[in-house]
């Protein structure tokens, strides 16, 4: 097969990205070189972190109810007693007693819509921690993905170049039969084939255990061979816009803002705690066998000490602790994100350059093969340019998708790929 062949493009790529205004409206359409849509929306859904994610939801939810509704419980007191009177004159007197109280903590103004802000913060937490959960499954996805379409590649290209040598050794039997080779040649030949047939076989074992990981993963996900391998086009948009683009849908940002968000909330509601909250009961009781009975009312208020202190100053602590990791999580990303951007830029550079190498070295090796076809050239001349027109067609392949895959990642990270989160889509 024709190296030309092993790039043939099957379909653009889309071409969603950065404009002078910043992003188009991401486009839901299938991918070259990826599974379709629908089929990975469907097998991200049903991954099992994710669905843990989803149930973590429903638990914040009941600890947002329980904290709305607080601690604050009415509480009954019962007693009895027998009271034993010993007059200055007569018989000692016995009296069964009885008492009863009903009381109930009273949360202070503006704790609890402290409270309320809490639990709401939880929700929101978790909420964010699914779609960072989908986010790092697609990641994943994404990833094991191209390391069975790299592995099919090698596979391809290992096959092809067995078929090649085999053509080639069954010539170099026939010119032997026919005294116009030597048997060193043949040998040669068929030593070269030999490795092939070994390389084929190692490429197939690591194309199947890639293809088995993904079953395993990613249940319901084809595994369909691709014979083509679409051509990467250029990142548009600079390196600032996409940067911005991965930060704003960030999810991992958006949980560090979340946290200090949250931490901000109670170390408000704990320093509201410096004021403790007070007790208020009714109490009745009937002494003396009856002869006797009171009716009355109480407060209860603790007095505050060190404790609630520090914890005051342990919740202002643990949210400035918050705060520093939401700069220092910004930070990674905005790093991590300009790596991304540089390297996507860098692969498709680098997808040309062995392209082209692949090219004359296959040009090279189809002149070998003529010269040697003439008589003009040794037979280990010619495997050493078919060999090194092998090495750098599968190097050209798994370079071509190296830039597809850092494409892809590019896009999945500013949520221009594989787009699920219902929230983050509705605000684009």
């Amino acid at each position: 097969m024709k190296f030309s062949h092993f790039f043939r493009l099957t379909v653009a790529i889309s071409t969603s990205g950065i404009g002078g205004t910043g992003f188009a409206a991401p486009d839901l359409t299938n991918y070259p070189n990826l599974p379709p849509t629908e089929v990975v929306t469907r097998v991200l859904q049903s991954n099992l972190s994710v669905q843990a994610a989803t149930g973590q939801i429903r638990v914040e939810e009941a600890n947002r109810s329980r904290l709305e509704a607080g601690h604050y419980e009415w509480n009954v007191r019962l007693g009895g007693q027998q009271r034993r009177s010993k007059p200055a004159a007569g018989t000692d007197e016995r009296f069964n007693e009885w008492n009863a109280a009903i009381e109930r903590p009273l949360r202070l103004p503006g704790k609890a819509g402290l409270d309320g802000e809490i639990g709401a913060a939880g929700v929101s937490l978790a909420e964010t921690a699914r779609g960072d959960a989908l986010h790092e499954t697609s990641r994943n996805l994404l990833k094991s993905w191209f390391v069975w379409l790299k592995e099919s590649a090698s596979a391809a290209q290992w096959a092809e170049q067995l078929a090649l040598l085999d053509k080639q050794a069954k010539g170099i039997q026939r010119r032997q039969q026919l005294g116009d080779a030597a048997r060193l040649e043949a040998i040669q030949a068929e030593a070269a084939l030999a490795q092939a047939e070994a390389a084929l076989a190692q490429a197939r074992v690591r194309q199947q255990t890639a293809g088995e990981d993904l079953r395993r993963r990613y249940p319901g996900l084809p595994l369909v061979a691709q014979n083509t391998i679409a051509e990467p086009t250029p990142i548009n948009g600079n390196e600032t816009d996409w940067i911005n683009a991965i930060l704003e849908h960030s999810h991992e940002l958006d949980l560090a803002r979340g946290e200090t968000r949250r931490a901000q909330i109670v170390a408000g509601r704990a320093s509201r705690d410096r004021l403790p909250d007070p007790t208020f009961g009714l109490h009745v009781s009937n002494e003396r066998a009856g002869e006797d009975q009171v009716f009355g009312a109480y407060i209860s208020i603790p007095l505050p000490g060190g404790a609630r202190r520090a914890g005051s100053d342990a919740a202002l602590a643990q949210a400035d602790v918050a705060g520093r990791r939401e700069a220092f999580t910004t930070q990674k990303i905005t790093a991590e994100s300009a790596m991304l951007y540089q390297s996507a830029n860098a692969a498709l550079s680098t997808w040309q350059a062995s392209r082209g190498a692949a090219e004359r070295l296959g040009q090279a090796a189809d002149m070998t093969a003529r010269a040697y076809q003439l008589g003009e050239g040794s037979l280990n001349d010619l495997l050493t340019a078919r060999r090194l027109a092998n090495e750098a067609q599968l190097a050209a392949r798994l370079s071509q998708l190296d830039a597809l895959e850092l494409r892809y990642r590019l896009l999945l990270d500013a949520h221009r790929l594989w787009v699920m989160d219902e929230e983050k889509h509705a605000s684009d």
